[in-house]
């Protein structure tokens, strides 16, 4: 089931998305919430209503750094020897469409493509063999980064943590859409250029070890968000460099899972709010 949070009539709503329609699911408040048949509703378009990031405000928005073998080789690093994960704070976090900017003060902003797992309920110790009883579903991740605010310190949090750098979407598609997420395509198009084409089979850390690592040292809440790595073809490792810039449209296809597309736009002028 794909579930979608989306905007139409003025109005935010929860929907099952069938083809290239939504249906709303009336009194539902979140994509996690259990919807145990496809409505029966009105179905809208898609092409009338305004996608929203499926989970606005995520408990913890987590992320595994050089999981991908080809992105470690393209990056002349060494493989590390156990799971490396780094916080966005978020914030960063918008939805399907919406601005992602580049910020005033950098010029260096990628794109890495990812899967991103999503917890569906409260867990600790979760043993690898019943990692996936704990996952809700899986969502689409760009985790764009400020390569040099990336590079300020070990944590790498400020690079990967700028407003509007953490766009996921279109959808939640719920786990058992997707019979293997450890064989997924992961395309990634800046413009009509095709810079990422891998694989998910190529991580070294697959998803139910990354959830054994995390909840052996802390507790997962639901709604919590895992990008679990990007494959080779990230900006900062071709030749020559290639950023993200003002007017560019970065989009990433999951097999499966949809297309997330976002425009890029120079950082506006903040604007306090109460």
């Amino acid at each position: 089931m794909k579930i979608a949070r989306f905007a139409h009539d003025g109005r935010e709503q929860i929907g099952v998305v069938i083809n290239d329609t939504v249906v709303p699911v009336p009194g539902a408040s979140s994509v996690l919430d259990p919807i145990v048949a496809v409505p029966d509703g009105p179905a809208i378009p898609l092409a009338d209503v305004r996608l929203l990031a499926p989970i606005p405000r995520p408990p913890k928005f987590l992320a595994i750094g050089l999981n991908f073998s080809d992105h470690i080789e393209e990056t002349g690093l060494t493989a590390p020897t156990s799971p490396v994960f780094f916080n966005k704070q978020t914030t960063c976090v918008v939805g399907p469409g919406d601005e992602v900017h580049r910020p005033r003060v950098s010029e260096l902003l990628d794109y890495e493509g990812e899967l991103g797992v999503v917890i569906g309920r409260r867990c600790r110790h979760v043993p690898a063999d019943a990692a996936f009883e704990v996952v809700a579903g899986y969502v689409i991740v760009n985790d764009v980064t400020v390569r040099d605010w990336q590079l300020r310190a070990p944590t790498m949090t400020l690079g990967k943590s700028f407003d509007t750098h953490g766009p996921i979407g279109p959808w939640l598609t719920t786990v058992d859409e997707i019979a293997d997420p450890g064989h997924l395509t992961i395309r990634t198009w800046l413009n009509d250029e095709l810079v990422q084409d891998g694989s998910t089979a190529t991580m070294i850390y697959d998803i139910p070890t990354q959830i054994e690592t995390l909840t052996t040292a802390f507790t997962l809440e639901r709604g919590d968000i895992i990008a679990t790595g990007t494959p080779a073809g990230v900006g900062i490792a071709r030749t020559p460099l290639k950023w993200m810039k003002a007017g560019d449209v970065v989009r990433i296809e999951i097999q499966g899972l949809g297309v997330l597309e976002n425009p890029i736009v120079d950082e506006p002028d903040w604007t306090p709010q109460r």
